[in-house]
């Protein structure tokens, strides 16, 4: 595997929309630094939804986007879904928290799914793509940071899978949302979810 292109973006307002986003990302050249808050230089707007130390980098699959240019009937340019990272030969499918991706001192780590939202759908042009994403079930993959590193493209990449019980990128959208069994509770708990999934499972457990 190698990262295929690193991906950052700048504040921008999308049409019918009020707010700025960091949606729009391009491909850079050159190498970028990615620490614990993400990629230098790359814009969060809402960091309410987005960013922060368990949704730092977020990383697409190229089979993953591969498929979905069949789907769509056209070409995706690097940064086209927003992501950071374009690594080759992945499928986002396969992915399940835990799973660590290494690319020379950069150590990332998969916390979360990308569950779609109104700014992507705005993105795509498609007031319906939220649906669509939801029931294609190859979500994009949220990474923390592990050990920080300097990235660009054509780097090789190690990919580490988790030891444990495996929680996959479709499962965890699939199941958002959604009150977990006791036995998928345990499986999503013992797995290093994303902190907010986390607080949330464990709320529920308590009530």
């Amino acid at each position: 595997m190698k990262i295929l292109a690193v991906c950052r973006g700048a504040p921008e307002t999308l049409p019918g929309r009020k707010t700025k986003t960091g949606i729009n990302k391009h491909a850079v050249s050159g190498a970028v630094m990615i620490d614990e808050q993400g990629l230098l230089g790359d814009a969060i707007c809402n960091r309410k939804h987005h960013g922060g130390r368990d949704q730092a980098v977020y990383v697409e699959g190229s089979l993953t986007l591969d498929w979905w240019a069949g789907e769509l009937g056209c070409a995706l340019e690097p940064g086209a879904f927003g992501e950071n990272l374009i690594i080759e030969g992945l499928d986002n499918r396969n992915v399940a928290v835990g799973d660590k991706f290494i690319a020379g001192d950069l150590v990332l780590e998969v916390t979360s799914a990308r569950i779609p939202c109104s700014t992507f759908a705005a993105k795509r042009g498609d007031p319906h793509f939220v649906k669509r994403y939801t029931r294609a079930g190859r979500p994009g993959i949220y990474c923390r940071v592990l050990e920080s590193g300097t990235v660009s493209a054509d780097m090789q990449v190690s990919y580490m899978p988790y030891e444990g019980g495996r929680v996959t990128m479709p499962e965890m959208m699939a199941t958002f949302g959604r009150r977990l069994s006791p036995e998928d509770r345990s499986r999503y708990l013992a797995a290093p979810i994303h902190y907010k999934l986390r607080a949330l499972i464990e709320s529920e457990a308590a009530a």
